[in-house]
């Protein structure tokens, strides 16, 4: 959060980071807080990296779609533009399902037009150097780079 505020402003933007998330968060409960927290902060620009949860859980990929979709549409009605951020998940449960999660965050961002980064961990995942010892998260040394994935798809979004 603070490298993106850092970066915002050393490159001119006057945009507040809010960090809205919960650790351990799936798509439902960040679509049950997301109306409050946008009443809240009023944000103009709302990133969405969100799913790898419900993907390690095994939650129905309609489902989880739904609350993108939902996600993507209370943003824009609360006046934010939106970015959505991409993840893969281990094979746990077989080719047909991960192939599926991957594949819906193109889907969303295709129906509802929205910019997306289509994997956030592109080039550090697999990197054990840029990972914790659970091998899902990464560690302090992949921030600068998670930042890099975003920035490019978040650029067009700024105004000054």
């Amino acid at each position: 959060m603070s490298l993106l505020q850092d970066r915002l402003k050393s490159s001119g933007y006057g945009y507040r980071v809010v960090n809205a998330s919960a650790s351990g968060e799936t798509t439902g409960g960040a679509l049950a807080r997301l109306p409050r927290a946008l009443e809240k902060q009023r944000p103009a620009i709302v990133i969405i990296e969100l799913g790898g949860n419900d993907g390690l859980r095994g939650l129905p990929i309609k489902d989880v779609r739904s609350n993108f979709d939902s996600l993507v549409r209370l943003s824009r009605k609360a006046g934010a533009r939106v970015l959505l951020v991409g993840m893969r998940i281990p094979p746990n449960y077989g080719p047909a399902y991960t192939q599926a999660f991957h594949a819906m965050y193109g889907d969303v961002a295709t129906e509802l037009k929205v910019p997306l980064v289509p994997f956030f961990l592109d080039g550090i995942a697999l990197d054990d150097s840029l990972m914790q010892e659970d091998g899902l998260h990464p560690n302090a040394a992949a921030q600068p780079k998670l930042l890099d994935q975003v920035w490019p798809k978040l650029l067009p979004l700024l105004s000054r």
